[in-house]
């Protein structure tokens, strides 16, 4: 069905990719460090291509009869991740995506003090690629790029949540652990959102990424539905991050595990 295949395609989208750093966080780059300006940089670059090409493939798609199809369209958004992932990653960690930066905030495994720059970056590169299609795509070629619910909105919630949990499951393992095989970083994240996107893309759209529905929400003034894309991804991405956090240290004893992986504890808290 046409309005089937019109819908069904997003994504979201992604990724930190450098090699465990149980202890990673840098100690603060500075708000007007140079490393710390390229880093912010390489996100609203890497938002920016992420969710021009994602994006591109469902407004193509809908204008062309359905010829890039669901899985054209899910293709589309894992490659280009996985790309990114690759061109970037070492740079600023590839998240291109708030719920992700959150996430690995949470667990302490990124500065807190750089989270709204690293979003503010996010959101900018994301409403710059969607107004970019806007202008290439005009009149009745115009296409609404972003999410909306197909179906109930605590369907469209629980959807957003389970794929956004796998998503930030997939990254914890592969991007942050040392006992994983850091080069298929980029491939097992594109992958995951290969299938989200086929599974869930009928259903939400399959955001996965708060800016990722925020910036063609905000060129094409739609904002239905649009608290949905905005908590369930954060809320999925910080319970995987989480849920990971807790299987990571297999050979210590549980005392161990609860004290270290807490991260409402400060460090170096005294008993």
């Amino acid at each position: 069905m046409a309005d089937y295949s019109a819908r069904t395609e997003s994504c979201e989208v992604v990724v930190n990719v450098t090699k465990d750093t149980s202890k990673t966080m840098e100690p603060s780059d500075s708000f007007v460090s140079v490393p710390f300006l390229q880093k912010l940089v390489a996100e609203v670059v890497g938002t920016y291509f992420l969710i021009f090409a994602g994006c591109a493939s469902v407004v193509v798609n809908k204008n062309n009869d359905n010829v890039v199809t669901l899985p054209g369209i899910a293709i589309a958004w894992g490659l280009v991740v996985t790309v990114l992932v690759y061109t970037v990653g070492h740079i600023s960690g590839a998240h291109f995506n708030p719920a992700v930066t959150i996430a690995f905030a949470s667990t302490r495994r990124f500065p807190l003090m750089q989270v709204p720059a690293y979003v503010a970056a996010q959101l900018l590169g994301s409403t710059l690629a969607s107004g970019t299609l806007k202008l290439l795509f005009m009149g009745k070629h115009d296409q609404f790029s972003g999410t909306l619910p197909n179906g109930t909105n605590l369907q469209a919630f629980v959807f957003e949540f389970i794929i956004t949990f796998l998503l930030m499951f997939v990254i914890s393992g592969v991007a942050t652990d040392n006992r994983a095989v850091g080069e298929l970083a980029g491939i097992a994240i594109g992958s995951t959102i290969l299938l989200n996107v086929i599974i869930g893309g009928p259903v939400t759209g399959a955001s996965m990424n708060p800016v990722r529905s925020l910036g063609p929400a905000i060129v094409h003034g739609e904002y239905r539905g649009i608290w949905i894309y905005l908590l369930a991804p954060v809320v999925g991405a910080i319970a995987g991050a989480l849920v990971y956090n807790t299987i990571r240290y297999t050979d210590k004893p549980l005392r161990e595990i609860t004290k270290s992986a807490s991260f409402l504890k400060g460090r170096g808290g005294s008993t």
